[in-house]
């Protein structure tokens, strides 16, 4: 399932970095984020928890990018 989310980041840069952390995140198949639109579309595994799993994706976001926002 996929599921798109809102972020706040202040680089293209920034967003790349956020997209690398959250592709590593357990339950995460795939993650694009697009900083022009400000938003970060996340594929889940069959069958996963994605509040859970955007709470991981949120903290490993905010390991490489202190500053962002994810409203999830």
């Amino acid at each position: 399932m996929k599921k798109t989310y809102k972020i706040e980041v202040d680089c293209a840069n920034c967003a790349q970095k956020m997209e690398d952390a959250a592709k590593k995140v357990e339950g995460v198949i795939d993650a694009t984020v697009s900083f022009m639109t400000q938003k970060m579309k996340v594929e889940f595994a069959e069958d996963a928890d994605h509040n859970g799993i955007m709470q991981n994706v949120l903290k490993a976001c905010k390991k490489v990018e202190d500053d962002c926002e994810i409203y999830i």
